[in-house]
């Protein structure tokens, strides 16, 4: 590959017409553009100048190379001035891969953010749950996913990725309104053995079966639904109660359902993952932080 200063000095020369006039023109020396000149021809493995008494022409080569040196520079300095810009968050985009009730709450905040002081970024969002988030995140189909892990469901150990922690979501029972414990603040799971149950994604799933375990009861789940506003619609008609993350409650509540704490059940982490060789990236790096301070200011 000829080397772009090559290809700068080459075309001043052409316009100058003479080693002489490219020099003065660059503020270079004589023999410097001398120098560069044969270190060209070198390069390109033929002659580019022919001497015709004082004055310079151009060889049939360098001919071929006069008529794309000025739209080779052009763009470079096009590519260039759209890196700056990406560098600068001027422009260029990021995509995003976040499960369903991150997708409604902290990614529309942390959109709103970078908006505000970056109206030229793009952001591109898809959505899956986890684990398939963080597989999307490796193949290189998104630049940041958005995950939860409960305890004992962590990611993969990969040492190509990094995490940022970004909130505790937890996680709350609902119950239809007119439910025997609705007069509680708070319950414990065991409270809830006799129930039917309302299951949610895998990932949900088998922690809250776990739990269930732990205290010594076997779920009955009578109904497995990954759509939030389904799960309570069929709490509010009395076909079962279900465990769900805050954060959807936080944007969407069924008028016919009440939530409650569970005593003892461990909140869900929702985290935020990308590639180590991606963090530096201005775009990508700008997300983390954003995320970062959305959860920070996020209550469920």
């Amino acid at each position: 590959m000829v080397d772009p200063r090559y290809i700068r000095m080459f075309h001043a020369v052409v316009r100058a017409g003479s080693y002489a006039g490219a020099a003065r023109e660059l503020g270079y020396s004589q023999p410097a553009v001398s120098q560069q000149m044969r270190a060209l021809e070198r390069a390109v493995g033929t002659p580019l100048f022919a001497r015709a008494g004082r004055s310079l022409r151009l060889t049939a080569a360098g001919e071929v190379l006069a008529r794309h040196a000025g739209s080779a520079l052009r763009d470079l300095a096009a590519a260039q001035n759209q890196i700056t810009a990406i560098r600068q968050l001027r422009a260029g985009h990021i995509r995003i891969c976040a499960f369903p009730s991150a997708s409604a709450t902290i990614v529309p905040a942390a959109a709103a953010r970078i908006a505000r002081r970056h109206p030229d970024l793009r952001i591109q969002l898809t959505e899956a749950e986890p684990p398939d988030s963080v597989e999307t995140l490796r193949r290189g189909e998104c630049d940041v996913a958005l995950a939860f892990t409960y305890p004992g469901t962590a990611e993969q150990p990969d040492d190509d990725l990094i995490e940022v922690a970004v909130l505790d979501d937890p996680v709350v029972v609902v119950l239809p309104s007119g439910h025997r414990l609705a007069e509680r603040r708070s319950v414990e799971l065991v409270d809830l053995a006799g129930e039917r149950w309302i299951a949610g994604c895998s990932r949900c799933r088998d922690h809250f079966v776990r739990e269930c375990r732990a205290v010594g009861f076997e779920p009955d789940i009578a109904f497995t639904t990954d759509d939030n506003l389904a799960v309570q619609g069929l709490v509010a008609a009395g076909t079962g109660i279900a465990l769900m993350p805050g954060l959807v409650l936080s944007f969407l509540r069924h008028p016919k359902v009440i939530s409650r704490r569970v005593r003892k059940l461990d909140d869900r982490r929702v985290s935020a993952y990308v590639l180590r060789d991606h963090h530096r990236i201005p775009a990508t790096a700008l997300m983390l932080e954003t995320f970062r301070q959305v959860g920070a200011a996020t209550r469920p």
